[in-house]
């Protein structure tokens, strides 16, 4: 474990050192400077402490990497498709494996799975390792995460890509327990070194940091990413292997007994919209949504938020973009009233056609957006609303 050590001999000014640490983790007791359970290990003592604070990680046996080699994508299935932040993986994988000469792998698990293999195949994979059963047909924690194990155990992938969904964030965690390694998860950015080493970032504290995290010593390197972070690859003459797995009955069995499915109603989400209108903190009250959502059914789009709306209790939290919600590709997105924070720019800013409306000319979303408004929404929205529905032949 990585520990602060602490050099007595360097010390000239032992009454400044407490106020080294804004925790209140560097205590003199009885004359001798200790680190209290307060020490969050930030090494703001290490920093200006004049050497006096060492940060030592101990050295811990690294991995023959040599060993593990290639990208795999954990393919997911909606009904007989295959879910689209699969495909979105496959181009990213095959980018990834591009830099480092290796191969692309992708997992499938279910039943009857020649249509979905067949698809999947149209997306350059190298090789596609088909688990096929009945017993894999729902979705249960048990059986896939003993499939995944048995895959990585056979192949030794060196990333592993899982789609940041509700079985993928179910999926991921515990196959990476199994092997003792780190998980990032809802990536929105991936590299690769030289070394195999995976660069992943996400945000953290709510958004507020872009965290860079690494796995040097350990294998495989699991990551999760959300739908519409990265673009799907054009389809390919298929040229996969596919390999056909399989699993011992005792692998096969769970604690989970599937009785039944009950479909809930479709509903087409923000990641789906082609048009997205954008509520922001520039709207004075609720009521004020009415114009917005008018704008956005004449375009036949859908309406979307900031986080400020989100909270002011306006809006279900599904209609949020950003780091904290929804991440959207349309090709067509209209701020009203937004100011452009970095967490909900990261969430909108890959869409093909972003048009921004605030009143402040140095509002930070004009730093992304390919047409930039500056006026009063209250008098922009109502001017658009009245000309969209001239166009239309639509009586106000």
């Amino acid at each position: 474990m990585p520990k602060i050590v602490i050099h007595p001999e360097k010390i000239t000014d032992r009454a400044a050192l407490p106020g080294l640490c804004p925790f209140n983790a560097i205590e003199d007791v009885d004359g001798k400077i200790l680190l209290n359970a307060a020490c969050k290990m930030c090494r703001i003592c290490c920093k200006k402490g004049g050497g006096v604070f060492e940060f030592v990680e101990d050295a811990e046996a690294g991995i023959d990497k040599s060993q593990w080699q290639g990208i795999c994508v954990v393919a997911e299935r909606v009904d007989d498709d295959v879910h689209p932040v699969t495909l979105e993986l496959l181009g990213k994988a095959a980018e990834l494996a591009a830099k480092v000469r290796q191969k692309v792998y992708c997992v499938l698990i279910g039943s009857n799975l020649e249509p979905a293999a067949a698809k999947l195949a149209e997306y350059g994979p190298d090789e596609i390792h088909v688990y096929d059963h009945p017993a894999l047909e729902h979705f249960r924690i048990e059986p896939f995460c003993a499939v995944l194990e048995d895959f990585i155990r056979k192949v030794k992938p060196s990333v592993v890509l899982v789609g940041g969904t509700s079985i993928g964030r179910s999926l991921a965690p515990r196959a990476a327990a199994r092997f003792h390694t780190g998980l990032t998860a809802d990536c929105t950015f991936l590299d690769i070194q030289s070394t195999t080493d995976l660069d992943q970032i996400r945000p953290a504290y709510g958004g507020n940091i872009m965290a860079h995290i690494n796995t040097p010593r350990h294998r495989p390197q699991f990551a999760t990413v959300r739908y519409k972070i990265f673009s799907s690859p054009e389809k390919s003459a298929p040229k996969a292997k596919i390999v056909r797995g399989s699993l011992t009955p005792e692998q096969l069995a769970s604690g989970i007994e599937f009785l039944s499915l009950r479909r809930k109603q479709n509903e087409r989400g923000l990641e789906d919209a082609d048009v997205i209108i954008v509520a922001g903190r520039g709207l004075k009250k609720q009521e004020d949504l009415a114009m917005v959502e008018e704008l956005a059914s004449l375009l036949g789009g859908q309406v979307g938020s900031t986080r400020a709306v989100i909270e002011a209790g306006w809006l279900d939290p599904k209609r949020q973009i950003g780091l904290s919600g929804r991440t959207v590709k349309p090709k067509l997105i209209i701020t009203c009233g937004v100011s452009g924070a970095v967490q909900f720019a990261a969430g909108m800013n890959g869409s093909e056609l972003i048009v921004a409306i605030n009143s402040d000319p140095h509002a930070s979303i004009f730093n992304i957006a390919h047409i930039g408004i500056v006026g009063d929404l209250y008098q922009i929205i109502p001017g658009l609303i009245e000309r969209i529905k001239a166009s239309k032949g639509v009586q106000s």
